[in-house]
Order: structure tokens, then sequence, then C-alpha cells
């Protein structure tokens, strides 16, 4: 496991990554394998601000909840802030739009989208948006029209052209989209392709999983517990898991996480286990063509994980 500076102490990094994610940030991690660098990124759960109750939002935030965001929705009439309208949402806040950005104290990990009801509101969003910290992604609904001629008048008055810019104004991928659903569905492609084509690093392989236990990340962050951590790198075939997935074990043969369960889980568990406290590192390949999972289903495929002790 590597950072930008070279080699650091295991225990203290996983203990680092918690505190970031923690403070709402992304964190990552380093491996090396056979003469090539992973890196594993965990993402807390992503803010998505719906700024605008209306049509296009209802399906917005029940496709964006499904993908893993955490959803706020803002708008200042009661009739379209409020749970029943939005059961899936985090947060539902009937407020003036300017004052609950504020409030919400934008960071740069959220996403927003700004589908107000008119030009003038979808202004005011704008204003306090561009004069916080830039999100993530920001995106405005309208017709290139109505979009151009906003925009134009936010650099009159004098907002950065280079923030303008970062804005996805109309918002949405191009589908020919036109119901409201549809509307929603191209937008959160949008975002989709944001999220996954925002993060390139050279020659480093980015692995898929992002997701965060707390709980593993605890256990990894124990000072003085002889453990071993597993890391799918590379994946063949129909595996049960993506690479990135991650598990520990200590002495004891307690565990967080999982790498899919199974014989090839216990086949990884097995070799690692003997590894304890060399201060080695192994890749292994597990055959996954004979698995039977837990519902009786055969998997297949082939996984390639990474054993590294971290016993300080």
């Amino acid at each position: 496991m590597f950072d930008k500076d070279g080699k650091v102490n295991r225990k203290e990094k996983f203990s680092a990554i918690l505190n970031e994610i923690r403070d709402g940030k992304t964190a990552k991690i380093e491996f090396e394998a056979a003469g090539r660098r992973y890196i594993r990124r965990f993402i807390p759960e992503e803010r998505l601000i719906l700024l605008g109750g209306g049509h296009i939002s209802v399906p917005l935030c029940k496709i964006a909840a499904i993908l893993g965001f955490s959803v706020t929705v803002v708008d200042d009439r009661p009739l379209f802030a409020n749970n029943e309208r939005f059961p899936e949402a985090s947060m539902v806040i009937c407020d003036r739009f300017e004052s609950a950005v504020k409030n919400l104290q934008i960071r740069s990990e959220d996403y927003v989208c700004v589908i107000t009801r008119g030009h003038r509101w979808d202004g005011e969003c704008l204003r306090t948006l561009l004069c916080g910290t830039y999100p993530s992604y920001l995106g405005m609904i309208g017709s290139r029209r109505r979009v151009a001629g906003l925009l134009s008048l936010l650099k009159e008055e004098g907002f950065e052209e280079r923030k303008l810019a970062l804005i996805h104004a109309p918002i949405g991928l191009d589908i020919n989209a036109e119901t409201p659903a549809e509307i929603a569905v191209s937008i959160c492609a949008e975002m989709v392709h944001h999220r996954r084509g925002n993060h390139s690093c050279d020659s480093k392989e980015i692995l898929k999983r992002t997701d965060t236990d707390e709980a593993l990340l605890r256990f990894l962050a124990e000072p003085e517990i002889p453990k071993v951590l597993m890391v799918v790198i590379s994946t063949e075939g129909s595996t049960p898991v993506e690479t990135g997935a991650i598990m520990s074990m200590d002495h004891n043969k307690h565990t967080r996480g999982t790498i899919g369960g199974g014989c090839g889980e216990a086949e990884v568990m097995s070799a690692a286990y003997r590894m304890l406290g060399t201060g080695t590192t192994r890749i292994i390949h597990v055959d996954l063509t004979n698995d039977i999972s837990e519902e009786g289903m055969t998997c297949g495929g082939i996984m390639t994980v990474l054993i590294e002790d971290i016993t300080e």
C-alpha cells in the first residue's frame, strides 16, 4: 500500500481514511502488485441537492436514491416541499432557495441540480452557489436560449467565466427526452458519467468499488492486532464482487468485509491466515467456476486477490 509520498504505516493510513470519511471527504489508498499500482477510493454517500420540487424532481429523486445518492429537495412552496411528495429523500426543505443553499453549506463533493420553476429562481440559486464552494457537479435545466441568456447575464454581473463554463446546462445527456421521467433519466445518466469519468489517473488502475464500510475501517485501524488484508484487484467473467472488494482477518480469524463469500472466499482466507505476521504480500488467482452461492447458483469467472499482511 502506497501513498503519493511512498510507503506508509498501513494502520495509520486506514485511521486517516476513516477520519476523512467522517468529515464527508473522499479518501483513497494505493496498492502495488506485480509492478502495477491500484487505487481504491472510499467515497462517502454522495449528496444530491435538488433545487426545485417540480414534476421532474419527483422521478429524479427516486432514481438518484436508487443510484446511492443522499437526496435533499428544496422548494419554497409547501405544496412541493414535503415528505409525502418525496418519500425517498433524506431531507426535504421548505425555504427560500438562497437561504437553503447557504444553510446546506455546499461541499466540493456535492451534486446540485437547479431545476426551479423559472428564470428568476434559477438565477437566485446560481448567484448563491457561485459565491460559495463549487460542487463536484452543477447542472441547470432550461432551453439552450434561456440557459445562454442567464449565463450571459451572470457573466455581465462579474461571475467567473471559468465557473460558468463548468455548469452542465442544459442539464442531462442528450437522449431526446421529453417526459419528466425521461428527463430525470438523462440527468441521472449525466451524473453517473460525471461520477465514473472524474477519476482518471495515468497508468494506475482505478478499482470499481467505492463504498465505505466503517466497521471494516475501524477494524483495520486497530493498533497492536495482527491482521491480513485481502483486496480484489481484477476479475474475469461473472464474479460475485467487483474489483475493490475488501476483507480483513485477524489472528483469531475474526473478519470484517467480504470478497464474495463461498468457497472462493474460504480459499483466500486460508492463504491469508498462513501469511499473518510474515510482513509479506501475495497475489492469488481464484477460479470460481464451480463455486456455489448461498442461493444455490453457480458462480463463474476468476478473481485476482491481493493479500497483504499489515501486522506492524
